[in-house]
């Protein structure tokens, strides 16, 4: 088992600044190499703060803004525009900051990318479905509505 700071929210593990243990070859493969966490040192604790401190200060003013913007992603779908080739597939797939991007677009607020996540890869136009991480404990779900791109 390894000892690791996380650096960034994991769903399922847990949230930026928080001390983990995973198994080595999760922390060696994933965590690590991605920038989702470092090794936790015994002057680690300096480092839990100040990550702390800087998550806190990123995420929404407060829980009545969190309320507010959880309320207009739900309420609208969000529109996005992308490459189409014979039948309807994408070139590439939509990513988490083509989301982001279009939501910005539209007006209803800005989303960090990281924030975002998608239950399966979207390929092809049509209806679907993401989850915004706003603040802990408040997630919204977006409705995406792939086109093509004229």
């Amino acid at each position: 088992m390894s000892k690791l700071i996380l650096t960034h929210e994991v769903s399922g593990l847990g949230s930026a600044g928080d001390v983990v243990d995973v198994k080595n070859g999760y922390a060696r493969n994933y965590l690590v190499p991605h920038g989702y966490a470092v090794s936790w040192t015994r002057g680690g604790q300096k480092q839990v703060e100040q990550i702390k401190s800087a998550r806190t200060s990123r995420e929404h003013a407060t829980i009545e803004e969190a309320q507010h913007i959880k309320t207009v992603l739900e309420t609208n779908r969000v529109k996005i525009a992308a490459k189409v080739g014979a039948g309807g597939r994408l070139f590439g797939s939509v990513t988490t900051s083509d989301i982001a991007e279009a939501v910005a677009v539209a007006g209803f607020g800005v989303l960090d990318k990281r924030t975002i996540e998608i239950n399966a890869p979207i390929k092809s136009t049509g209806d679907y479905e993401a989850t915004v991480r706003l603040r802990d404990g408040i997630s919204a779900m977006i409705s995406l509505h792939v086109v093509a791109d004229k």
